[in-house]
């Protein structure tokens, strides 16, 4: 019986292969599609914390270097400088802004307005410049946001990172606010550091941000304005085993939907702020190697209804970086 199996495909074996040509060539086999991850080198990332660093300057000087566009979505804005540095650079650049209607008073306007007036909240604060630089974080241009409030500033280059969110940007500029494509580019490695890209709620960031939790091998320190998610709050609980420590704005931790207390019952580490101003920062620090950040509380609203950007930055120095920042409002 062997034998015959032997001579069989002895003999038929250049059928077989034509066979299996004309198949291929005819497009019946399915193709493979494998991701494009873009790998670009460029300068590192830089992060800022307010109010030690004056982030509002750091984003005034970036929109002065503008050289063809600016674009920036921002929940709230009323920092003078970076007003006047859109006005100036509206006169020699495309220079294009969404806000929130929550936050709007009628007193920034131009054709190169738009106005949020769906009942979600646009709560991103981004910028592209020239399409090749991104700023994010939590850092709303206001007084508060960059004299008082806890908040951090992000300003990566890339023009991989930069399409995602000029995607995101003309999505909300044609008013489809709470809904559009997924990210183009979800992972893109700048240099060595891997940096991952998600809007809300189209990317279901807080299913990224639970994936990040349950990947941890050593610790969590996370320092939220906001924490009502309960399966953000479940996935730490079931990582109690590991060394985490947490941080929410005093006023939001009393809220009634804060998880707060349900943490704390569960043996988690976490307390509230004392700063007198808000914590405003976003952030989660997964076993020192990776930061979570961006405009996204975890909330149900943040990640189901709101238009919010997250990234996700694996980087030893970054997150010793927030880690030196969560250190000193632990103290």
């Amino acid at each position: 019986m062997n034998k015959l199996i032997f001579k069989l495909f002895y003999y038929k074996a250049p059928f077989v292969i034509l066979v299996l040509m004309v198949i291929f060539l005819s497009g019946c086999i399915p193709k493979v599609t494998i991701e494009q991850i873009p790998h670009e080198t460029n300068k590192n990332p830089e992060i800022y914390f307010c109010p030690k660093e004056d982030c509002g300057k750091i984003l005034e000087s970036h929109i002065n270097n503008a050289n063809f566009s600016v674009y920036c979505a921002f929940y709230d804005l009323d920092l003078k400088n970076v007003i006047n540095a859109l006005s100036k650079k509206s006169k020699t650049v495309d220079v294009k802004l969404v806000m929130d209607n929550t936050n709007s008073d009628g007193q920034i306007k131009g054709e190169g307005i738009k106005i949020d007036d769906n009942g979600q909240l646009m709560h991103n604060k981004f910028c592209i410049i020239d399409g090749s630089i991104i700023t994010s974080g939590s850092l709303n241009p206001t007084d508060n946001g960059n004299y008082r409030n806890k908040n951090n500033l992000v300003v990566i280059y890339s023009k991989a990172l930069a399409e995602n969110y000029n995607d995101e940007f003309n999505e909300l500029w044609n008013g489809d606010f709470g809904e559009g494509d997924n990210s183009k580019y979800p992972t893109v490695f700048i240099n060595d550091a891997k940096i991952e890209n998600y809007f809300c709620p189209e990317d279901d960031c807080a299913a990224k941000v639970i994936d990040s939790i349950k990947n941890a091998r050593k610790s969590i320190h996370f320092m939220t304005f906001s924490f009502t998610h309960e399966d953000i709050a479940d996935a730490l609980i079931k990582k109690s085993d590991l060394t985490i420590k947490g941080i929410l704005d005093s006023t939001q931790a009393s809220g009634r939907y804060s998880q707060l207390k349900r943490l704390k019952e569960f043996g988690i580490n976490v307390k509230k702020d004392t700063n007198k101003y808000k914590m405003h920062h976003k952030v989660f620090i997964i076993d020192n190697q990776t930061v979570i950040t961006g405009s996204f509380n975890p909330t149900l609203s943040g990640d189901t209804r709101n238009d919010e950007n997250l990234l996700i930055i694996h980087d030893d120095k970054i997150a010793d970086d927030f880690l030196k920042e969560f250190d000193d409002l632990w103290e």
